[in-house]
């Protein structure tokens, strides 16, 4: 499928300090309720209290602006797609922390395409291979989160959940601020 319908990145700011301020959106993936409820219950669990400023997510693109073509993007991405299943694969230590991976042929080509459309945009991050994940642990100690990547390894079960949107969020130098959702809006035949 091709993304020809989103036009081009040029958002229409000339000056590069301008639009660097603006870069503080960040895009998720939205979660069926239960799969959300169960990682925030995990991230609750483990991740440091004062730290937990923000809910599980997995995350898209970590810098994007704030501007009305990422809304159009995002919008029209989720109108033309379907929910879908995403298979969580596994668990993996982030060093000060533990994530668990997960897996989908139809989120790599979601996000491959988006990534082609804001590629002008584009952090080094966000420029990185797309490994999707979901962090239940993060600025822990090293040996807090050896422990727990054992305990979460023994006790691994794959799962399925349904991947049934985008949420767009404002960075605001530490916790998030929801701005909008966009749910997949094509009915599957």
């Amino acid at each position: 499928m091709t993304m020809s319908w989103f036009g081009s990145a040029d958002c229409g700011v000339d000056d590069d300090a301008q639009l660097f301020r603006a870069m503080t959106c960040l895009v998720t993936l939205r979660l069926d309720e239960a799969s959300q409820r169960h990682f925030e219950r995990l991230r609750r669990l483990h991740f440091p209290v004062a730290r937990n400023l923000i809910p599980a997510h997995l995350t898209l693109f970590h810098r994007l602006p704030d501007v009305p073509e990422v809304r159009t993007a995002l919008a029209e991405a989720a109108r033309v797609e379907a929910k879908f299943a995403v298979e969580v694969t596994g668990v993996r230590s982030l060093g000060y922390g533990v994530a668990y991976t997960l897996a989908s042929p139809v989120l790599q080509r979601l996000h491959g395409d988006l990534a082609g459309v804001f590629a002008a945009w584009l952090s080094a991050q966000d420029r990185q291979r797309f490994a999707p994940h979901i962090v239940v642990q993060n600025k822990a100690t090293v040996e807090a989160a050896r422990v727990l990547l054992e305990d979460l390894r023994q006790s691994f079960q794959p799962m399925r959940v349904e991947a049934c949107g985008f949420d767009l969020w404002e960075y605001l130098g530490g916790p998030w601020r929801w701005l909008e959702t966009f749910r997949f809006l094509r009915r599957e035949d």
